[in-house]
């Protein structure tokens, strides 16, 4: 990823942070002035959105650095790490969140909200907000091959599916069964530790070196090469932007070192261009 590239992603972050604090402020205020524990809850999802998008900041920051002596494979990984705090602090979101609303609920410590105009109001603009940010986070994560953008996309997506609990537990209040406003709470807690185990999935790929290439597609892109003889040991990992490969090939056991090391370059350049987001290909030659 260029540098230019990661310039882009931290303007769309600090832009998507001033939103995700306007929202977040917007939903806790005003849950707070009606006693609605659903859109208090949202507001602090909201919140944890901003917070992610510093992590994304700080993360995209290092990952932006070049290789060096120290990390002779470059930096980008700390982009995956941050993705993976995002999967941590939606945890801790969602229990602190599940907790209260459990305690509530069994603690019969019902207050009963307000369901004004103006509270419909409120969750229809923020929900407006977030549905734009999503689907530019989410292209924009696409396009640049961030894995960052597109876990905060989905921690923002889960704040939509949130807000519309939150607007179900406003008509729940308006028909005169607040208690749907504290399951509605406990239901959103659920879904923010939904998607935490989603991206805690996805980044925790990047960090085993899970396989990110077939290796039966690698076989194919070279079996028309007629100075390859075989393919074996192929191995792939990596991030998207970021992949890794090595593989070894048999060849003629009569065939010279140049022609062996020209062939391994045709190999690696058929790779990259087969391939999109390779980085590195270690081509291991082996007499047949």
């Amino acid at each position: 990823m260029s540098e230019n590239k990661f310039s882009q992603i931290r303007r769309l972050l600090i832009a998507i942070l001033l939103l995700n604090w306007g929202v977040a402020v917007a939903k806790m205020v005003y849950g707070h002035i009606t006693n609605s524990v659903s859109m208090f809850a949202d507001g602090v999802h909201s919140l944890s959105d901003g917070s992610s998008n510093i992590i994304g900041l700080i993360g995209i920051g290092v990952a932006a650095r070049p290789r060096d002596v120290g990390h002779p494979y470059g930096h980008r990984k700390y982009e995956t790490l941050a993705s993976m705090a995002i999967a941590v602090a939606l945890f801790l979101v969602a229990f602190r969140l599940l907790s209260n609303s459990v305690h509530k609920l069994i603690h019969q410590e019902l207050i009963v909200p307000e369901a004004t105009v103006l509270s419909f109001v409120v969750m229809g603009i923020t929900l407006l907000v977030n549905v734009w940010v999503v689907r530019y986070e989410m292209k924009k994560g696409r396009e640049l091959n961030s894995d960052f953008l597109i876990a905060d996309s989905l921690h923002t997506g889960s704040d939509i599916l949130a807000s519309v609990m939150v607007v179900v537990s406003l008509i729940s209040v308006r028909l005169g069964l607040p208690i749907i406003d504290v399951i509605a709470g406990m239901i959103i807690a659920l879904l923010i530790g939904y998607v935490g185990v989603g991206i805690l999935r996805d980044t925790s790929r990047v960090l085993t070196d899970y396989a990110v290439i077939n290796s039966q597609d690698i076989n194919e892109a070279l079996s028309d090469l007629k100075d390859v003889v075989g393919c074996h040991r192929i191995r792939t990992r990596g991030r998207a932007d970021d992949i890794h490969v090595d593989l070894h090939i048999t060849v003629d056991r009569n065939m010279t070192v140049g022609k062996s090391h020209d062939l391994a370059t045709v190999i690696e350049k058929r790779i990259r261009e087969k391939f999109q987001g390779v980085t590195d290909v270690m081509v291991h030659i082996e007499p047949a």
